[in-house]
């Protein structure tokens, strides 16, 4: 029988920590859970949770959304993205629309979708006119493009992708050692697609405690407890705190989707730089489909700053799991959801927006 969080809960207060241990949980997805559940508070005192890279569309490039508004606003076109997308800043002048939303509010034809199956749609319902789904994502997000490609798209239909891969990010903080945490908490809807074994490189490696969690209160909790025995106890290995979603290898028909249509990048950051095999680019097979092949590249590379985060904003190290979001100078100030300087307070998955919603201030 499952054991519930407060059992969880008691099970770990009684490993009686007396060092700091600190826990990155990956996924944005638990980072909104923890905060919202407030398991931050209830947790023993020397246990410390910290937000990590999982967040989309804080990392996207601001090269690609800047490219997605310049398309928007000067090609007969159909822009469609996610709806966080939207609200995105990039760095322009205060004369220029400095995101989606703007650009839209400006009389450009941009719509938020919530799947790839709206854009197949809207590409459908107007033959005549091109179609660019501007798709930014990690693994979970990009698996379902995968699919619409490679089970066919009207030929009005195509792809500005800017996908990424999760693990790299935390690899490459465990290899140049800049991580900031003691063990991990490993995203688990990105592991029901990819496979848990895809996180085995965190034991094995780095010999750190791992994790794969859901997002209940006692999945998380539970993967809290067994990184803190890992810890205690130094047998080291990959546990899977979330059965009833993934499995050891992952979805079969989704990674296979994901190779046909996809290969594997070097992939740009935002606010963090390039990451070695981190991207998905578009195959030749659907080159066809591949936006940035058959639009002009409105990227000026004169352009101040792009790629960076705004001055002030900390986002890139909110990211990295080197600050929380309320040690951001900005946080709560001047950047709040409903005016977001940074790209962390705009998505649901972003950690300053979280903690704003959440009622975490100052």
């Amino acid at each position: 029988m499952s054991l519930t969080a407060e059992q969880w809960l008691a099970h770990l207060k009684a490993l009686n920590f007396t060092k700091k241990f600190k826990i990155m949980n990956v996924c944005g997805g638990h980072e909104r859970s923890i905060t919202h559940a407030g398991l931050r508070g209830i947790l023993p005192p020397n246990i410390e949770l910290i937000p990590g890279p999982g967040c989309p569309v804080c990392i996207c490039p601001e090269e690609d959304i800047y490219t997605a508004i310049q398309w928007a606003t000067h090609e007969n076109i159909t822009l469609v993205a996610f709806g966080d997308m939207l609200h995105v800043p990039v760095n322009v002048p205060k004369n220029q629309a400095r995101s989606l939303e703007q650009a839209k509010a400006a009389g450009a034809d941009i719509r938020p979708i919530a799947s790839p199956l709206e854009a197949v749609k809207i590409a459908q319902s107007q033959p005549l006119k091109k179609t660019i789904f501007f798709a930014a994502g990690f693994e979970t997000t990009i698996a379902p493009v995968a699919a619409m490609l490679v089970e066919g798209v009207p030929k009005n239909l195509q792809v500005l992708l800017s996908g990424r891969l999760t693990y790299p990010a935390v690899q490459m903080l465990l290899e140049t050692g800049q991580a900031a945490f003691d063990a991990l908490i490993a995203p688990g809807h990105v592991a029901a697609v990819m496979g848990a074994e895809e996180w085995t490189f965190v034991a094995e490696k780095h010999h750190l405690p791992i994790a794969v969690a859901g997002f209940s209160a006692e999945s998380l909790l539970a993967g809290f407890y067994s990184v803190a025995r890992q810890f205690q106890t130094q047998h080291i290995a990959l546990d899977n705190c979330y059965p009833q979603v993934v499995h050891k290898n992952g979805n079969p028909t989704a990674k296979n989707q994901l190779n046909q249509a996809f290969k594997i990048t070097d992939a740009n950051w935002r606010g963090i730089g390039m990451i070695l095999k981190s991207g998905f680019s578009i195959n030749d097979d659907f080159k066809e489909q591949n936006a940035r092949l058959h639009f002009p590249n409105y990227d000026d590379q004169a352009r101040k700053r792009a790629g960076e985060m705004p001055t002030g904003c900390d986002c890139a190290k909110v990211v990295l799991g080197q600050l929380y979001p309320n040690q951001c100078k900005l946080f709560g100030t001047t950047c709040t959801p409903r005016q977001p300087i940074g790209p962390c307070m705009v998505s649901d998955e972003g950690a300053c927006r979280i903690w704003w919603s959440a009622g975490l201030r100052k």
